[in-house]
């Protein structure tokens, strides 16, 4: 179940070599695409895409295999760089073009993998809290790649996310929005994950392939992108502080930090309207 409170979305899926990807679409214009992290889906964007559209963008907001899918990705590589050129295939798949890139998130780890292996079709760059340097994942969730080796780790995983009360818990949802997420949203992103053996193992195969080398790595070729990038951070962070905006404004070449108040790493859940002013006012700028 998708639940989108703005706008009026189309659902479509690209068909990629090795995964179909589904994602929603608002608007005409230059591209924005989207991109999620962890345990949720396009959902994420559900309140910040229709407004970044009606300012004249076609925004974009797949549903990345991380576990918030419903269509099962088997014959994918689902190692961070492996999901990484996913995002690069798509963008090729759709012939988009001069795109600005939206992520958060682990979807934030994914996308500096996608700057420094596939950048050719991007033109500017939104990160909001992200996961980086040695920060992937950040130490509240360090040990879930070791645990991801264990049988059946998905299954106890989700089941245990059935409980409101693990919801809201600093293991899930209580660190990274401020605000309580709507029931019937955080249903809308562990529903697939719950439902799907074949879901469960495509988080399972991410999870376990997690490791901060790929963002360190990521790290050091940074200087070479050359285009504008917004750090759209907040400024309470707890999983992400704010200094790790700073260090990688440091890094690229064109990025420019804001500090977003009232907010944890859920910024598209905590302060949408923002969150889709800095967009709209960072592409028009750029």
């Amino acid at each position: 179940m998708y639940v989108f409170i703005d706008g009026m979305p189309t659902r479509k899926s690209a068909r990629l070599r090795r995964a179909t990807i589904d994602y929603t679409e608002w608007g005409d214009g230059p591209p924005v695409v989207f991109v999620h992290g962890l345990l949720v889906n396009s959902g994420l964007w559900r309140h910040v895409a229709p407004v970044v559209a009606d300012a004249g963008n076609r925004c974009i907001a797949p549903d990345w295999p991380l576990g918030g899918h419903t269509t099962p990705v088997p014959d994918a590589d689902m190692s961070p760089p492996g999901v990484a050129d996913l995002i690069a295939e798509f963008l090729d798949t759709l012939d988009l073009r001069d795109v600005t890139i939206v992520a958060n998130d682990t979807g934030g780890a994914l996308v500096q993998l996608v700057l420094t292996r596939n950048p050719d079709r991007i033109g500017r760059v939104v990160l909001t809290p992200s996961d980086c340097f040695e920060y992937f994942f950040p130490p509240l969730f360090a040990p879930l790649p070791k645990l991801a080796r264990v049988p059946g780790f998905a299954s106890v995983l989700v089941a245990a996310l059935r409980s409101r009360w693990v919801q809201r818990s600093p293991a899930a949802f209580g660190f990274i929005a401020k605000r309580r997420i709507p029931n019937e949203i955080v249903d809308s992103y562990l529903a697939p994950s719950r439902r799907s053996k074949a879901v469960r193992d495509d988080l399972t195969r991410f999870l376990r392939n997690v490791h901060n080398r790929h963002t360190i790595a990521a790290a050091e070729q940074l200087r070479d992108f050359t285009k504008p990038v917004l750090l759209a951070w907040a400024r309470e962070d707890k999983v992400f502080p704010v200094k790790l905006a700073y260090r990688l404004g440091e890094i690229l070449p064109k990025a420019t930090v804001v500090e977003i108040d009232d907010s944890y790493t859920f910024v598209p859940e905590d302060q949408p309207a923002e969150l889709a002013e800095q967009i709209i006012g960072f592409i028009k700028a750029n």
